[in-house]
């Protein structure tokens, strides 16, 4: 038998086998779907070429796997190259200079407490356990810099552990890998989209039927071929943010009126692929708005990055009262509904800091403020009076905030329960600087039921051999919230986890 044939004999027994034992549950569109003829047969398949996906090709590649790498669009990266380069490590080095205690179990902790206990435990501590050896990885093997003094303390984290990357950016993470990949051989094929994940009669992934010179949206378009896998498909294809008519299917309110951070790719055609073949799907209405992104551009945009970090060394306002109105450090989806509650009552809510606030802004982000500044996503003013002004904020109001603020910098408490940084200075140093927020769909924390090694699940409860998947196209992980930097960690982790699983795997023809 050729090596890209499949027999009539071997479909036959696989048939009977299938019968003997009942595993009939994806019905007989899964049998028929199976080629008589592959077009082209490799080990490893990876769908998405995101954090996760170059993360499990490359240890694919690396355990000896032919692997190949399936993107829909045009450019490789999907939502990683465009994150925000904030990587969640317990016990770095770089918190060690800083003399910051940190450990796996406080972590697991945060996260658990901002889930809402909805998390996957043994799923959580794997991900904090393995979140230093893979920072590791990242520096020693793959050659990603991150900046060595500076380290931010993402909401609902207890202690600051969210290292930068050099550049500030996912994409230093990304181009690595990529680069990475590359000396393996192994590039991924762009306008390559999976249309369907094809089972044998076993209920076995035996590979995928792709369209070759896809051009998004057009689900008709490309060359249709089928490619095997002979050891394993691994589904990395992220979440689905961008697509407003399927995540209203689980949150009705995300309509079409809110924004969304992801790159135009992030849509439900591989969910719907996955769910086809039967794969368990969990938490999928818990979808995560960003809280500090700027109505004044589109999509994720760069004005996060000010807000984000006025959140440590500034303060949020509500424009109609003049007055702080949530922890800046509580975790997304409060931080989110606060804002959204007052959005809808027609008030500005304003992110704003002073000179000193730019200053160390700059050092985390340099050039940054000036990009923000010419795309008019953050404004400056020379006084307080004149920013009050502007932006029609109650001056005695502001200044009496502002002088609260810089009151918990003395006394080292907030009243809100926001954590004081130990770099924070009091505010009042001219000029200064302020963007509006107004939350936009992030992240889906919810996806395909997979366990600690990244295996898919099947509705019936058993296992799906062959299939692993990893990243934002999972769930069980954040529950009902995801801490910001834990995304880039569970990306990483779980792709690795999933291309050493799938490389092991035993080979069907």
């Amino acid at each position: 038998m050729s090596e890209l044939r499949l027999s009539r004999r071997r479909l036959l027994a696989w048939s009977a086998l299938a019968a003997a034992a009942g595993t009939f549950p994806l019905g007989a569109a899964a049998v028929t779907a199976v080629p008589e003829k592959w077009d082209e047969v490799r080990d490893v398949i990876v769908v998405g070429s995101g954090f996760a996906g170059l993360a499990a090709a490359y240890e694919a590649k690396k355990a000896g796997s032919d692997v190949l790498i399936l993107e829909k669009m045009r450019t490789p990266g999907g939502n990683s190259i465009i994150n925000g380069g904030i990587f969640a490590v317990p016990g770095s080095p770089e918190q060690k200079k800083l003399g910051i205690k940190d450990s796996p179990e406080l972590m697991e902790k945060d996260m658990m407490r901002a889930g809402n206990g909805l998390n996957h435990v043994e799923k959580v501590r794997t991900l904090c356990e393995q979140a230093l050896p893979t920072y590791h990885w990242a520096v020693d093997e793959i050659g990603v810099k991150f900046q060595s003094k500076n380290i931010k303390q993402e909401g609902g984290h207890s202690v600051p552990r969210s290292l930068f990357t050099a550049n500030g950016s996912g994409s230093e993470i990304v181009t690595k890998e990529l680069a990475a990949l590359e000396k393996l051989g192994v590039k991924p094929r762009l306008r390559a989209m999976m249309e369907s994940i094809i089972v044998d009669p076993s209920g076995r992934v035996v590979g995928l039927r792709v369209r070759e010179g896809y051009r998004f949206p057009d689900r008709n378009s490309g060359r249709v071929r089928c490619i095997a896998a002979r050891r394993a498909v691994v589904l990395a294809y992220g979440g689905f943010a961008a697509d407003p008519a399927f995540r209203q299917m689980y949150d009705p309110k995300l309509t079409e009126k809110f924004q969304s951070t992801n790159q135009p790719g992030a849509t439900g055609d591989s969910w719907r692929a996955a769910m086809d073949i039967g794969a368990q799907m969990i938490q999928n209405d818990q979808i995560q708005i960003l809280p500090q992104t700027s109505p004044d551009e589109k999509g994720f945009g760069i004005g996060f990055a000010w807000s984000g970090h006025v959140s440590m060394f500034g303060v949020w306002i509500d424009a109609v009262t003049g007055r702080r109105f949530v922890n800046e450090l509580a975790n997304r989806k409060v931080r989110s509904l606060a804002i959204l509650e007052r959005l809808s009552q027609g008030h500005d809510c304003l992110a704003i800091g002073d000179a000193g606030t730019a200053a160390s802004f700059a050092e985390i982000r340099p050039g940054m403020l000036q990009k923000e500044l010419q795309r008019g996503c953050v404004f400056k003013y020379d006084t307080l009076e004149d920013l009050a002004r502007a932006r029609k904020v109650p001056l005695d109001a502001l200044k009496k905030t502002v002088d609260e603020m810089n009151e918990t910098v003395k006394t080292r408490r907030d009243p809100m329960g926001r954590p004081v940084n130990a770099k924070a200075k009091p505010l009042g140093q001219g000029p200064w600087y302020v963007a509006r927020m107004s939350p936009k769909v992030h992240h889906c924390m919810g996806g395909l039921y997979t366990n600690n090694k990244a295996q898919v699940y099947h509705v019936m409860g058993r296992l799906i051999p062959g299939l692993y998947a990893a990243g934002e196209a999972t769930g069980g992980v954040h529950g009902a919230v995801r801490l910001g930097s834990c995304g880039t960690a569970d990306a990483l982790i779980y792709g690795r986890i999933a291309g050493q699983q799938a490389a092991a795997q035993k080979p069907w023809m």
